[in-house]
């Protein structure tokens, strides 16, 4: 795959990924205010994705380096955690006594 290919490939896992963020992070709104409370931190450390998946996405748009081996283990990792902080936050809001399946 070539360097253009990859960062167009990556550019769309990581707008998706935004996506779900953004959801998810919504779908907090409308809990009670105690287990909103709760929450805060996850909403917190997942905004603070959020701002780095911007980052990454105007990277990508902007210029897209030969040499991605780098930031390609980074990105890897990053979605790691980000996948691991979307499904934490989810089993949580998945609570049926809040009616919202995850």
């Amino acid at each position: 795959m070539d360097a253009k290919s990859y960062c167009d490939s990556v550019g769309i896992e990581l707008s998706g990924w935004k996506a779900k963020l953004y959801d998810v992070i919504r779908k907090t709104d409308s809990l009670p205010a105690k287990e909103k409370e709760k929450m805060d931190p996850m909403v917190a450390e997942l905004n603070a994705m959020m701002d780095d998946l911007d980052d990454r996405i105007d990277l990508l748009a902007r210029e897209c380096p030969a040499d991605w081996s780098g930031h390609k283990s980074d990105i890897e990792n990053k979605l790691s955690k980000m996948n691991q902080r979307w499904k934490d936050v989810w089993g949580v809001m998945g609570n049926k006594e809040y009616g919202l399946g995850a």
